[in-house]
């Protein structure tokens, strides 16, 4: 199946095309070829490219700065960029809480927040998980009281990705204690810079400690003009962000791209010198890939067409972040099995654009073990897939 374009729309293609073959700095696009390290000083060169061509907020109304896109233009850029090599921008900003203020800020909120996020002059992070708090995240404990306008914050985040980049970041805490214990949440915008916030790094499986974080925050004055809706509002401000996280994981353009990759690899001579797409069973495997990448696409299209038309998506955005993760992590699991042997030393040093040690096998085998390593938790962050199981089950099938 093609996704056939309009006239307009194939115009589009071609601009977004040129714009990403001139400005897109070549190194950065090398490293993301590559599966090397990207650095909080690329990614804001890309962002600040975006934001003076007007395109870092594709789907933020006009108005607000945004590029105001059609979902299928937000798709055909997705894909160009990313099979150019562009990274990802960071999310927490103008995928998450950008629109969370759009729909739910006050004015002073809109005006102090909005343009910094889009020009990238602030970075934000999201304090939602807590030790024994992920899953079941109406089980947060983190207090905030209220106090002579300002809100005091006591406790823990953890799993808090890009909390050493961050100048602020949203956070879920707990205001109340009477009736649900969903019904005493609420969100605050916390300033990661202000006595009181300690961030501290947590090392993954892939060897890595320069993405996730826990927060401590122990007597943060936040002022009150700060919480976003009125308090115990924040589970409802919450599942509205959440289903646009989930929406915008389902990375169909970098999965396009790293499909590629993966056919490249195949194609290449193993270490017993016959390439491994030469092997039907290994064949069916990327067909089947394929296939799955081919329906997940078609599903973000639809709910994309949803979310233009200003409806917030539904159960669909669980189907995307579970299917969308899937395939993300089947295609780590065929690239190493298509690299073979070469694949299995594990240097996370690697990954880094300065690594100077040796390669084992091919240039491009050695971080791959990594990779592998550091998308398990893709199927975890914003909400897991087993949880995303039981939305489906409840809100489509009715179980």
């Amino acid at each position: 199946m093609d996704i056939k374009l309009s006239q307009e729309d194939e115009k589009f293609k071609n601009e977004v095309r040129d714009f990403v073959a001139n400005k897109l700095p070549k190194d950065i696009a090398r490293k993301v070829l590559e599966h090397r390290h990207i650095g909080k000083e690329d990614t804001g060169r890309w962002h600040a490219a975006l934001f003076k061509k007007g395109w870092a907020a594709p789907n933020w109304p006009s108005e607000s700065g945004g590029a105001q896109w059609t979902a299928l233009q937000q798709h055909i850029f997705d894909e160009e960029a990313s099979i150019a090599g562009a990274p990802r921008l960071s999310p927490f900003g103008i995928n998450m809480i950008g629109p969370v203020l759009l729909e739910f800020g006050t004015a002073y909120q809109k005006e102090r927040f909005l343009p910094k996020i889009l020009s990238g002059e602030e970075w934000w992070c999201q304090g939602y998980s807590e030790p024994g708090s992920g899953s079941d995240l109406a089980s947060l404990r983190t207090q905030a009281q209220l106090k002579e306008g300002k809100y005091i914050v006591n406790g823990q985040k953890t799993w808090t990705t890009q909390a050493h980049w961050a100048d602020m970041m949203f956070c879920l805490v707990r205001t109340g204690q009477e009736g649900r214990k969903q019904d005493g949440i609420s969100m605050l915008l916390i300033d990661m810079h202000h006595p009181g916030v300690e961030v501290r790094p947590i090392s993954t499986i892939d060897g890595g400690n320069q993405e996730i974080n826990e927060v401590w925050l122990q007597d943060v004055e936040v002022p009150a003009e700060n919480i976003v809706g009125e308090e115990g509002r924040g589970w409802t401000i919450a599942k509205y962000l959440l289903s646009h996280e989930r929406t915008n994981t389902a990375g169909v353009g970098a999965s396009k791209r790293e499909l590629a990759i993966l056919k490249q690899i195949a194609s290449s001579e193993t270490l017993g010198g016959k390439p491994i797409i030469e092997d039907a069973l290994f064949r069916d495997k990327i067909t089947k890939l394929e296939i799955d990448l081919l329906a997940l696409e078609w599903t973000v299209l639809r709910v994309a067409a949803v979310e233009a038309n200003g409806e917030a998506p539904g159960p669909e955005a669980s189907i995307l972040k579970l299917r969308g993760t899937e395939i993300q992590q089947e295609l780590t699991e065929l690239q190493m099995e298509a690299i073979g042997p070469n694949a299995l030393p594990h240097l996370p040093m690697s990954l880094e654009d300065n690594w100077i040690g040796p390669n084992v096998g091919p240039k491009y085998a050695t971080p791959l073990a990594s990779r592998y390593f550091n998308y398990r938790k893709v199927s975890i962050y914003g909400g897991t897939n087993e949880i995303q199981r039981n939305i489906i089950s409840k809100r489509v099938l009715g179980l």
